[in-house]
């Protein structure tokens, strides 16, 4: 088992407020994020953002793992993650993932590469511990 840990600070409160996040590693040490950053074209990060990243890596990490595993050695995945936060009676919600993968695995046939990532989706770590519809597009180059 590990624990990973990250930790906030919000200076003020509201839409003038003004966040910082720190990580474990030191990765995003002193990133802002805030009301501009979530909502409007504003600099920093914000969650939904960082869940996105969170997402995109567990599921092609769990993918390369299962590709692996069934006797695949070579290739390359890219994925993109888009999180959808919207409104939920007078709060918000996360209430989509969409992931859209593009993959370079020599020799694979195009159906066992659906089901592997099929299923790479739906057991990631991070997927399930989202409580939203999850879709996947994929496209497989030169398999």
């Amino acid at each position: 088992m590990t624990v990973n840990s990250a930790s906030a600070r919000y200076e003020g409160l509201g839409k003038d407020g003004k966040g910082h996040i720190w990580t474990k590693r030191g990765t995003l040490d002193g990133a802002p994020y805030g009301f501009a950053s979530r909502f409007e074209d504003g600099p920093g990060t914000n969650p939904e953002e960082l869940i996105a990243a969170a997402h995109a890596a567990c599921f092609t990490m769990a993918l390369s793992f299962a590709l692996a595993r069934a006797g695949h050695s070579d290739g390359q995945l890219d994925t993109r993650a888009d999180v959808t936060l919207g409104k939920d009676g007078d709060g918000f919600a996360v209430t989509k993932s969409a992931l859209t993968l593009t993959a370079k695995v020599p020799g694979i046939d195009a159906d066992a590469f659906a089901a592997i990532a099929a299923d790479a989706k739906a057991n990631c770590p991070i997927s399930k511990l989202l409580n939203c519809e999850i879709t996947l597009e994929h496209s497989l180059e030169g398999g």
